[in-house]
């Protein structure tokens, strides 16, 4: 099968050697996204702000792969924090509340940026022909 590799312009891709999104027939890897900012910017301070912007770039890649959030069959979310749980979930809940994809979220003691507060990969299945 093709493999498509998408990138996301992130300066870690060619340093670590990975692609933000791989797809594989009707199958797409998303990458853990982080709530980079377009402009270099802060990230939002709130788990639910930056919920939002780690499930735009999920988005972004998966529009690039051909998909949508729609064709998402389950998350993984990393916290760094229990405490930022409902933050989250209420953003991943607007985003998935009649997809419902599988989802495993689990706490870790820290992300590559101290400001992270979580980060989110997604796999999709693409219903769509490519």
């Amino acid at each position: 099968m093709e493999r498509q590799l998408i990138s996301s312009g992130s300066p870690y891709e060619p340093v670590v050697g990975y692609s933000r999104a791989v797809r594989v027939g009707d199958r797409v890897f998303v990458a853990g996204c982080a709530p980079i900012m377009p402009d270099g910017a802060d990230p939002p301070a709130d788990p639910y702000g930056q919920a939002k912007r780690c499930l735009e770039i999920v988005a972004a890649a998966l529009e690039r792969a051909g998909g949508s959030l729609g064709d998402v069959v389950r998350t993984r979310v990393y916290l760094t924090d229990a405490g930022q749980f409902d933050g989250f979930a209420s953003a991943h809940g607007e985003a998935f509340a009649e997809i419902r994809p599988a989802n495993t979220t689990v706490v870790v003691a820290a992300l590559l940026d101290p400001r992270w507060l979580l980060e989110i990969e997604a796999e999709a299945v693409l219903t769509a022909p490519a």
